[in-house]
């Protein structure tokens, strides 16, 4: 079967996509291979300047690509722009800075003829989700290239254009031919990719159901892999913290994106002396917003990705009902065109229950009350996610320490949302992944550390 996008705002097609055949997926891979031993001979600045370029290009197009976002996975067209620019921001940080990180270096009380380089690898496969379809792939992008490798990037199939479009940017904006291809498959016929030895390192943003699958392919031809996966990231709000800024600041990172995001806010741990202020500010802030059409301006909350996603995640909330969940707001599916979901608020979300546990990806926020901080601590990792997480606490010092120490997650924020950056290491422990993206260790992740010795 073709490929098809979708316009989740309405429902219909946009367009269809003929499907690679398995021959036109090994000739990718030759050319992907064949252009690494060129690119890589390319000088570091040189690579950089290309990124420069990448950078310079997103933004002269921004309005349109984002305009393609919405349109392919119903992202409010603001949140798409923001997005497009975080693009730009990416490829322009490791043009910056790759040399930097890249730099071959002796370690303190090394042998005085030993180094230690950074080489590239090779081809570099990545298997990208919908939900951020020019982030993500920049994401793994950006770093990539920079160090040598070259990219061969099977998207998700529901945003397809997406992943063609930034194909088409780069070769406007100078990137020499087969250096970065798209590849239009379905999951399965990777496997073959995965095996052959031109192929160096995995990377994979997506369900822990699908990393896991890929992760057992990469494992038994020992490559290498970075693994995005779900999450269902936890809030401890104590009773010292500033209601109602932790109900705004949540209530945006539950939000942002439709709730489609690995790292929204979705386990809100509340101890019950402040948990009835806390629901009424949530559930005040969840009410300001009314999913609507996506290229609207004012719009903040658009449609869901895709069908399926807006069956499971209903299914997901009368689940929760069903076992004892108390539902303040939402919970119903709206009438007419599209895949909207309504924002909505589950509390009295105990051990046992399906959403005490489980990863929604949509605009639900999930309340589990608890007696005192200690309880707190205790549910914030009953969970076999841990990609991000969160403390909301005056005391800033005891919130530092309980990110530090008690949250067992890649990513922990003291009063805010988790939100990626170019500049820091992103991933997960447990069943949210492992291995990093982005910042230095980002980089070092997609290059081969070797011992150079010389008398």
């Amino acid at each position: 079967m073709p490929l098809r996008s979708v316009n989740p705002a309405t429902g219909t097609t946009l367009r269809r996509y003929r499907l690679h055949t398995p021959r036109q997926l090994a000739a990718s891979l030759s050319r992907a291979h064949s252009a690494h031993l060129t690119w890589r001979e390319l000088a570091l600045p040189h690579r950089a300047a290309h990124l420069k370029a990448i950078a310079r290009r997103l933004r002269a197009e921004r309005d349109d690509l984002a305009a393609l976002i919405t349109a392919e996975m119903g992202k409010p067209l603001a949140q798409a722009r923001q997005e497009i620019e975080k693009c730009a921001g990416a490829c322009a940080f490791y043009a910056k800075n790759g040399a930097r990180f890249l730099r071959s270096h002796r370690p303190p009380g090394a042998p005085a003829h030993s180094r230690v380089v950074y080489v590239p690898l090779g081809v570099v496969l990545s298997i990208m989700p919908w939900n951020f379809p020019f982030w993500q792939i920049f994401r793994a992008a950006a770093p990539a290239l920079l160090a040598g490798n070259t990219l061969l990037v099977k998207p998700a199939a529901n945003t397809t254009g997406c992943a063609l479009a930034i194909e088409a940017l780069l070769a406007r904006a100078g990137l020499p031919a087969a250096v970065y291809q798209t590849l239009l498959t379905e999951p399965q016929a990777l496997a073959p990719l995965i095996a052959d030895p031109r192929v160096r390192l995995i990377t994979l943003t997506g369900s822990t159901h699908a990393g896991k699958q890929v992760a057992a392919l990469a494992g038994a031809a020992l490559k290498p892999g970075i693994y995005e996966l779900g999450g269902a990231d936890s809030y401890l709000i104590l009773a010292d913290a500033d209601i109602a800024h932790a109900a705004h600041t949540l209530a945006t990172g539950r939000l942002l994106n439709g709730g489609q995001s690995c790292i929204s806010a979705k386990r809100l741990i509340v101890v019950e002396s402040v948990r009835a202020e806390f629901e009424k500010r949530l559930v005040a802030a969840f009410a300001r917003l009314t999913p609507g059409d996506p290229t609207a301006p004012a719009t903040e909350l658009g449609p869901l990705a895709r069908p399926d996603i807006r069956l499971t995640l209903h299914a997901q909330v009368q689940a929760a009902l069903t076992a004892g969940a108390q539902l303040l707001l939402g919970g119903a599916i709206p009438p007419g065109p599209g895949y909207f979901y309504p924002p909505t608020v589950l509390t009295a979300v105990a051990p046992g229950n399906p959403a005490y546990a489980e990863e929604l990806f949509g605009p639900v926020a999930v309340i589990i009350p608890v007696p005192d901080e200690a309880a707190a601590l205790a549910a914030a990792n009953a969970t076999p996610y841990g990609l991000g997480g969160g403390v909301f606490t005056r005391n800033r010092r005891r919130g530092t320490e309980i990110a530090r120490h008690h949250l067992d997650c890649g990513m922990a924020f003291v009063n805010d949302y988790v939100r990626s950056s170019p500049q820091l290491p992103f991933g997960g422990t447990k069943e949210s992944g492992h291995g990093r993206e982005l910042g230095r260790e980002g980089i070092l992740a997609m290059v081969n550390t070797k011992t150079i010795a010389v008398k």
